[in-house]
């Protein structure tokens, strides 16, 4: 099979052979582009190789493109490296967070015309070259935090690199950038892992209830502490603004918990559950429309080949599937399978599984 075309000529240099920095590797090397891999661990660089996101950079090969791609608290010093050992190369990174780079570097007084500062943002609990994925950025926003300075075939150039890994570039200032980085990552990884800790000392017996609810809200809260308190601590002027607005909020809900026949109370709960439905309607559908889909839970035996069954039948009966999720308790017969359709389709879908012997469950 022929390697899709590529917009970057390469050789692109990656520095840091992690999760990010080997998946973008791997989608470079999907579509032919040489790849130069320096990692300050030589066990990761050798691992990315071997998986196949590019080769050690012996010095032989002078890049168009650098991406660093190191935990937050090296990146200033990583691209004032890169910039400085390769005049000729535009630079970017893929830190989460951007003002307190730009602002080192800006203090380091390097050139910074030829350096772009990006964010991808996709990700997974899971980190290292093991873990990597050439498909990791497929659909994905790729925030590009292009300045006046810099050269419009600079930005072209990273945005080509967006575009060869299919993501979709999206232009926004470093400041914007973090402020809503801060509200759509990183409280919620806050959030995520201050519930889970409660977890922690439950029973067991009380663990073997918990379902698809508790396991969404804490589900980053797998994510790697020491990466994170780098993340959190860059950013946290914009972080404990939404903190601070989030602990009103719990206020609220627990002064009215705390009484709940208390004139008000009721309806102070039902306000906040209320606006986190006009939050979550806020959350952009499928493709980064803004489109809310009916949903239908179908009740999937727990034995082999049921679930490519009902998928397949999906395909038959022509309805689109445009999101799935899936619930299954330990030790249950079946789970439960929640797939998302367009509302003009939702009657039919139904009808037609029922017809077909699937148990519609609600």
């Amino acid at each position: 099979m022929n390697e899709p075309a590529s917009r970057l000529t390469g050789p692109v240099r990656v520095v840091g052979a992690g999760l990010l920095g080997a998946s973008v590797g791997l989608g470079l090397r999907a579509r032919g582009v040489d790849v130069l891999l320096a990692d300050a661990s030589p066990a990761h660089l050798r691992l990315a190789a071997d998986y196949g996101a590019g080769r050690a950079d012996d010095g032989g090969a002078e890049p168009s493109l650098i991406v660093v791609a190191v935990p937050p608290d090296l990146v200033s010093r990583v691209v004032a490296e890169e910039l400085a050992a390769h005049p000729a190369a535009v630079v970017t990174d893929v830190a989460s967070v951007k003002v307190a780079p730009l602002s080192e570097l800006q203090e380091s007084g390097a050139d910074l015309s030829r350096y772009v500062g990006s964010h991808p943002l996709a990700g997974r609990e899971r980190g290292g070259p093991s873990a990597a994925r050439a498909d990791l950025f497929i659909g994905r926003p790729w925030v590009v935090a292009a300045r006046p300075e810099n050269p419009r075939e600079a930005v072209s150039l990273v945005e080509a690199l967006i575009l060869d890994l299919g993501a979709t570039p999206v232009e926004m200032g470093a400041t914007d950038h973090d402020a809503a980085v801060a509200l759509v990552s990183h409280t919620p990884q806050i959030v995520a892992s201050l519930m889970a800790k409660r977890l922690a000392g439950s029973t067991d017996a009380a663990l073997g209830l918990a379902g698809q609810g508790v396991r969404d809200v804490t589900r980053i809260a797998a994510s790697e502490p020491e990466l994170w308190v780098q993340i959190l601590g860059a950013n946290a002027p914009a972080i404990v603004e939404i903190l601070h607005a989030y602990r009103d909020d719990l206020d609220r809900v627990l002064v009215a918990l705390g009484d709940v026949d208390a004139a008000g109370s009721r309806r102070a709960i039902a306000e906040e559950i209320a606006g986190g439905n006009v939050g979550v309607s806020r959350l952009p559908g499928k493709h980064g429309q803004d489109k809310r889909y009916s949903s239908v839970v179908v009740m999937v035996e727990d034995r082999p080949g049921e679930l490519a069954r009902l998928l397949n039948e999906l395909g038959d009966l022509d309805v689109n599937l445009e999101d799935l999720r899936l619930e299954h308790s330990p030790g249950a017969a079946f789970g439960l399978a929640e797939i998302a359709v367009l509302p003009e389709v939702l009657t039919r879908t139904v009808n037609d599984l029922t017809d077909r012997g699937w148990r519609i469950a609600g």
